[in-house]
C-alpha cells in the first residue's frame, strides 16, 4: 500500500509542467465479491452528491460570511475538537541544544493536553537583538520513518534555512513516527473501527498539536505573533491545512502534496495510499475544499507535484479552482495561488523556492527569487543517507529511560474525544431525555437520513432500500396457529448464525447490504468500502440500519393490521434497536447477545455515537414499547431497567435471562 505516511525525500532538480485533466485513479476497482460493484456505484454516486454543494458555499460573498461561523464550528467536531480540549500549561521544556553554523538548535517537548508529549525541533538564528521580534514558521512533518530519532530528523534542512534568514522555525514530530511511538494506521491496520465510533481521528491530534505549537512560538519573546505560518509535506501538507483551518494566527499556509478531493479520494480510490491521519469523519458531508476554504482570505501556496498518485493533478486543479473563487468573494484572489512542479511525490529544488519565497513575501515582504534553498540537504539513498546534523543529536529525549513514564501518546485514541457519560433519566423527564438524545444522534450519527426512511420498493425477495442499494427478505416461517398476530423481522448481520428463537407470528429474514449475496471485498488494508463510508459522514452500519428500516415499512405496508417486530442476536440485535428508535412504526423488538458497548470490536460502529450515547441507552430509548432482552451484561441491564422504570413502562422490558 502507497501511503503519504511514507514521504520519499528527494532532490532532484526538475522544472514546471503541465498537468492532465484526466481522472487518475489509484488502483483497480475490486471485483471479487458479488456487492462489488453496487456498493462501489452508490459510493460514486453519494461522492458526486456532496461535491456538488460546493456550488453552494460560492453563491455569494454574503452568503459565505453567513455560514462560516457555523462551518467552523462543525469543522471542529469532525476533528474531534469539540468540546475544544481546554488549554491547559505547555510546560515547555527545552532537553538540550545545539550551535550549527548560523543557526542553534533547541531540543524541546510541550503537552497539547496533559501528558500528551510533542516533541520538536526549534531552529533560530543565532543572535537576535533584545527586543526584536522574527518572523516564525511552524513546520509539520510528513512521515518519514527515522525511527527513535522522530521524523522531525529528516526536514532539518527547511529549520536550517529558516533560521538563517531571520526566523524562528519550530519543527515537529508527528504522532505515530514521533520519539514516543503511537498510531495513524488505526482502522484498516489495528481493526480499531471503534474510532469512527468515539469521532476519533489522529488529524485530530495532529491539529491540536499545530496549534499549541503556535501557543508556544507566540510565548516567546522573539517571535512576533502578527507573522506565522506553517507548511509541510505529505502527512505535513494534511496538517499545514487542519493547523491554518482552525486557527486563524497563522498567516501564511503552504501546503505540499496535501489535499485531494472527495471524488478523488472515493470515486478514483485514492483513499487506499493514504493514513487514518489524512482524513476527519465527514459528519456534516462537507464537499472536501471547504476546509481549504476556512484558510480565506489569508495567503496560501497550494503546491503539487504533476506525477503524485496520491494527489493526483486532476483533484488538484478542482481544489485550486474552487479555491480561487472562494478567494474572489473576498476580492483577495492575488493571495491564494498554485504551484506545480514535474515529478513524483516529493520536494524538489523548485517546490523549496516556491514555498521559502512565497513566505518571505507575505511575512516580509521581500519577493526575490530564492536562490540558495538546495544548502545543508539530507542527501543519498534512504538506506545511506547523509545529514547535516546527526539526527540522534536532534533528539528531545536521548535515552529510552528519558521518555516520560505518564505519556498518553501511545494510548490517546482512548483519550482524545471523551465519551458522553449519560445519566439516567428520573421520573417524569424521560420524554425530554430521549427527545434529546435522539436529535443529537439523527445531527451527528445520521445526518444523511430523511426524517422518515421511505418503504423499500419491489417485489419478491430482493427489494430497493435507497437507489442502487439492494436488500433480501425471505419469509423463513408461517404464524402459528393461536399466537398472537404480529409480523417479526430477523436481521442478518456479518457474523450471523441463524439462532433457535420461537418468535411468534409471520417471520422474515432480512440481509442488508454487504451480508451474504451483496458482501463486498475487504481487504486490510485499506478496506475501502469502510473508510470511503466515513468519508461521506456514515458508516456501513448506518446503512444497514436504513436497510431495515426499508425493509420494516415495507412489510408494514403489507400487514398494516399487524404490529411489526424486529429481532437480531448480537450484532443484528443492537441494528434493530437503533432501527426502532428512528422508526415508529416499529413495534418492538426482540435483542439477544447483544454487545453491551460500541467499543466491542463486533458492535457495530456509528459515526460520533459513542459522543452521545452507548448501547444501554438506546434499548432504553425504545421505551414505552416492548423490548425483550435476552443475555445482555449485567450493569448495561441495570441502565435499561432503570430508564424504563422512569419511562413508567417497566412491564413492557421482557428479561428471560439476566
Amino acid at each position: 500500500m502507497r501511503s503519504s505516511c511514507l514521504t520519499i525525500l528527494m532532490f532532484a532538480v526538475t522544472g514546471v509542467g503541465v498537468s492532465t485533466t484526466l481522472a487518475q485513479l489509484h488502483d483497480p476497482p475490486d471485483r471479487g465479491q458479488p456487492g462489488d460493484e453496487m456498493i462501489q456505484e452508490y459510493l460514486k454516486q453519494e461522492t458526486q452528491k456532496i461535491h456538488e454543494t460546493f456550488q453552494q458555499d460560492i453563491a455569494s460573498s454574503q452568503h459565505w460570511k453567513n455560514v462560516r461561523d457555523q462551518y467552523r464550528q462543525e469543522y471542529f467536531y469532525m476533528l474531534g475538537l469539540s468540546p475544544e480540549p481546554q488549554k491547559s500549561p505547555l510546560k515547555a521544556t527545552v532537553t538540550g541544544t545545539l550551535k550549527g553554523d548560523g543557526y542553534i538548535v533547541d531540543m524541546l517537548h510541550y503537552q497539547s493536553m496533559p501528558r500528551l508529549y510533542v516533541t520538536g525541533n526549534l531552529y533560530r538564528p543565532p543572535q537576535v537583538k533584545s527586543g526584536q521580534r522574527l518572523p516564525a514558521v511552524l513546520y509539520v512533518c510528513g512521515h518519514s520513518n527515522c525511527g527513535r530519532n522522530g521524523n522531525k530528523a529528516p526536514y532539518q534542512s527547511h529549520g536550517i534555512w529558516f533560521a538563517r534568514h531571520g526566523y524562528i522555525c519550530l519543527v515537529l514530530d508527528s504522532l505515530q513516527l514521533g520519539e514516543i511511538v503511537a498510531i495513524h494506521h488505526g482502522t484498516y491496520r489495528e481493526g480499531r473501527w471503534w474510532w469512527h465510533s468515539r469521532g476519533y481521528t489522529p488529524a485530530g491530534v495532529e491539529c491540536l498539536n499545530g496549534i499549541r505549537g503556535i501557543d508556544y512560538l507566540i510565548g516567546r519573546p522573539d517571535v512576533d505573533p502578527e507573522r506565522i505560518a506553517v507548511t509541510g509535506i505529505s502527512g505535513g501538507g494534511a496538517a499545514t491545512f487542519w493547523i491554518a483551518a482552525a486557527d486563524e494566527r497563522v498567516k501564511v499556509a503552504v501546503p505540499v502534496s496535501g489535499m485531494a478531493d472527495l471524488p478523488s479520494y472515493i470515486t478514483n480510490r485514492v483513499i487506499n495510499g493514504h493514513c487514518d491521519c489524512m482524513f476527519l469523519y465527514n459528519t456534516f458531508r462537507w464537499p472536501w475544499t471547504r476546509i481549504a476554504s476556512l484558510i480565506a482570505p489569508r495567503p496560501l501556496l497550494f503546491t503539487n507535484s504533476d506525477q503524485d498518485d496520491i494527489f493526483p493533478m486532476d483533484a488538484n486543479q478542482r481544489v485550486i479552482n474552487n479555491l480561487e473563487r472562494v478567494y474572489s468573494l473576498y476580492g483577495a484572489g492575488d493571495l491564494v495561488d498554485s504551484f506545480v512542479s514535474i515529478g513524483g511525490h516529493a520536494y524538489r529544488q523548485d517546490i523549496r523556492q516556491a514555498a521559502y519565497r512565497f513566505i518571505n513575501i507575505h511575512l516580509k515582504n521581500d519577493p526575490r527569487v530564492v536562490s540558495d534553498s538546495e544548502v545543508d540537504l539530507v542527501t543519498g539513498p534512504d538506506n545511506k543517507q547523509v545529514y547535516p546534523i546527526s539526527p540522534e543529536k536532534l533528539r528531545v529525549f536521548p535515552q529510552d529511560s528519558d521518555i516520560p513514564k505518564d505519556e498518553l501518546n501511545t494510548t490517546i485514541d482512548r483519550h482524545f474525544v471523551p465519551m458522553a457519560q449519560v445519566e439516567p433519566p428520573k421520573k417524569g423527564e424521560y420524554e425530554a431525555w430521549r427527545a434529546s438524545l435522539l436529535a443529537e444522534l439523527r445531527r451527528v450519527a445520521f445526518g444523511y437520513f430523511p426524517e422518515r426512511i421511505p418503504p423499500a420498493q419491489g417485489e419478491g425477495e430482493w427489494l430497493t432500500s435507497e437507489q442502487g442499494i439492494r436488500v433480501h427478505l425471505e419469509r423463513i416461517a408461517t404464524a402459528k396457529s393461536g399466537g398472537r398476530p404480529c409480523v417479526a423481522m430477523l436481521v442478518r448481520d456479518p457474523d450471523w448464525q441463524r439462532p433457535d428463537l420461537d418468535m411468534p407470528g409471520l417471520t422474515y429474514l432480512c440481509t442488508p447490504r454487504g451480508v451474504d449475496q451483496t458482501r463486498w471485498t475487504q481487504k486490510n488494508p485499506p478496506n475501502y468500502v469502510e473508510r470511503s463510508h466515513a468519508l461521506l459522514g456514515r458508516t456501513v452500519d448506518a446503512g444497514r440500519i436504513w436497510d431495515v428500516i426499508a425493509a420494516a415499512r415495507y412489510l408494514h405496508a403489507k400487514y398494516a393490521d399487524v404490529p411489526l417486530y424486529v429481532a437480531g442476536v448480537g450484532p443484528g440485535a443492537v441494528l434493530a434497536a437503533y432501527a426502532a428508535v428512528l422508526e415508529p412504526d416499529i413495534a418492538g423488538v426482540w435483542a439477544v447477545n447483544p454487545p453491551s458497548s460500541h467499543m466491542d470490536a463486533k458492535a457495530p460502529q456509528l459515526l460520533n455515537i459513542l459522543r452521545v450515547c452507548d448501547v444501554p441507552e438506546v434499548f432504553g430509548m425504545l421505551a414505552p414499547r416492548r423490548l425483550d432482552l435476552h443475555g445482555f451484561a449485567a450493569d448495561a441491564q441495570a441502565k435499561v431497567d432503570q430508564i424504563y422504570g422512569a419511562a413508567g413502562a417497566s412491564d413492557k422490558l421482557v428479561k428471560t435471562h439476566d
